[in-house]
């Protein structure tokens, strides 16, 4: 049997044969953001709005949006949708270098899938295989890379001091945020009418937040598959693992009773973790690592089902990732033995996974910022790391997918470059956010990155010099 990246190879070259930019994303994957009305095939593209007005007559349109029908075919042609630019750009790295459109592809390729997409108009609905999920922004953590619009607790703070002052770059003002109540939630409304007949042929359903286990509508979805089993679906959750011990108890029985009882057919749990130590708590606020490395226990041994941890890699992981990565090596060598093989079609995939998209906004945590010739070596630290404990027939060792997808982060780092203007912009916004959000939150910046000592003070001698020059005019 070929491994991931072979498999992912092998697909590719069929659906290519359609179109050189088709992704079947399009069709068949969504993330809806209940609490704001938006929607977009993944995470790359911006999100844009849903029509209210649309969805009372076909609640299939939190899906099938004008913008997205008419993105399906410019890639039915060959075109480019500008939204889908990061995987252009990994693609145009060369080297083999795979992209999400391939791996996303891969994931959902069918022969079936294919004929019904090249033989249908372009603006037919359908209903996708994929769907990602968020009822709602409440949520107990505030990470510096979020967002008031994800995050309930983000929100007060941003309400309570204000935006913070920067360059033009993520200034975080709240005034433009829809706060609908779950109760009171059109597009919730719109999916649980949805639901009945979308269910019938969605095969994953990822339901992310916010903070999921903090949403009534969560457990009314489990509700919901207890009265009328989906065997064929699959349930993921996005859990930040930091909420209170009783809460990831209760989802861990839930999932239990859900897979005895044949309601679905399997569960996976995802958590986010960017880097390990007092790093990762000061990255994402809220964290406490021992409550988190308990819920991470507690869940696994009671559910005794797969977790992935999302490292978004950003500018505070370059220097310490590798912490987190002996942890993961450290969790697959304690858990392999608790959890059963999940995955008849693949058995030896790893049971405790961990996956690095790169963060591209906003500007003052992208890693581009960081100049190549200081901190490229710690990119090649990184990839040196796993690849020393690569070994895909081992499941407690890295995989080659694993090797291959931080492979395409650290070129990508080492080859695209921004303008000045724009990497001045996001040096000067990097010392005013961290600043801010010392003061904020009673953190302390060089206390925690002693090792950036030099960028810091390089970005805080560009905003002197600007401070100078306005003083001089």
């Amino acid at each position: 049997m070929s491994d991931d990246v072979n498999r992912i190879r092998d697909v590719i070259n069929i659906t290519d044969e359609i179109s050189p930019t088709f992704c079947l994303a399009k069709w068949h994957h969504t993330s809806i953001y209940m609490y704001s009305g938006q929607t977009h095939s993944c995470y790359h593209p911006r999100p844009h709005d849903i029509s209210v007005e649309e969805i009372k007559i076909n609640p299939s349109a939190l899906h099938n949006t004008l913008t997205k029908k008419k993105e399906r075919a410019e890639m039915l042609v060959g075109s480019k949708p500008k939204g889908c630019q990061y995987c252009w750009n990994v693609e145009g790295l060369g080297n083999d270098h795979i992209s999400d459109r391939m791996i996303r592809n891969s994931s959902i390729y069918t022969p079936e899938r294919i004929k019904e997409i090249v033989d249908s108009p372009w603006d037919m609905n359908i209903n996708p295989e994929y769907i990602e999920m968020a009822f709602s922004n409440e949520c107990n953590f505030k990470c510096g890379y979020c967002h008031p619009a994800v995050s309930s607790s983000f929100y007060a703070e941003i309400k309570k001091h204000g935006p913070f002052h920067m360059v033009k770059n993520h200034a975080l003002d709240i005034d433009y945020i829809k706060k609908m109540e779950e109760d009171e939630n059109p597009y919730i409304d719109a999916w649980f009418r949805w639901w009945p007949e979308m269910s019938k042929t969605l095969n994953i359903l990822r339901i992310t937040g916010g903070e999921p286990l903090l949403h009534k509508s969560t457990w009314r979805t489990f509700d919901e598959l207890k009265a009328d089993p989906k065997s064929h679906l699959e349930i993921n959750i996005n859990s930040n693992l930091g909420v209170k011990n009783s809460l990831v108890k209760k989802l861990a029985e839930e999932v239990n009773v859900l897979l005895k009882d044949n309601c679905i057919k399997k569960f996976k749990l995802f958590s986010s973790m960017d880097t390990w130590g007092a790093r990762a708590e000061y990255l994402r606020t809220g964290l406490k690592l021992p409550v988190w490395e308990e819920n991470l226990d507690t869940f696994v041994r009671t559910a005794k089902s797969p977790v992935t941890f999302m490292c978004t890699f950003n500018i505070l992981s370059v220097t310490s990732f590798i912490s987190f990565l002996e942890k993961v090596l450290e969790w697959r060598a304690k858990y392999d033995a608790v959890i059963p093989i999940f995955d008849d079609k693949f058995p030896e995939t790893r049971k405790i996974r961990f996956d690095t998209p790169y963060l591209k906004e906003p500007l003052q945590y992208d890693m581009h910022i960081l100049p190549k010739d200081e901190y490229l070596e710690h990119f090649d630290k990184i990839l040196k790391f796993i690849d020393d404990n690569r070994d895909e027939s081992d499941c407690k060792k890295f995989s080659n997918l694993e090797y291959e997808k931080f492979r395409r982060v650290r070129d990508y780092f080492a080859s695209h470059n921004y303008d000045e203007q724009k990497v001045l912009e996001g040096r000067r916004d990097f010392y005013r956010w961290f600043t801010e959000l010392d003061r904020r939150r009673g953190t302390n910046f060089l206390e925690t990155f002693p090792d950036m000592e030099n960028f810091w003070n390089e970005c805080k001698s560009l905003n002197n010099n600007i401070i100078a020059t306005d003083k001089g005019k």
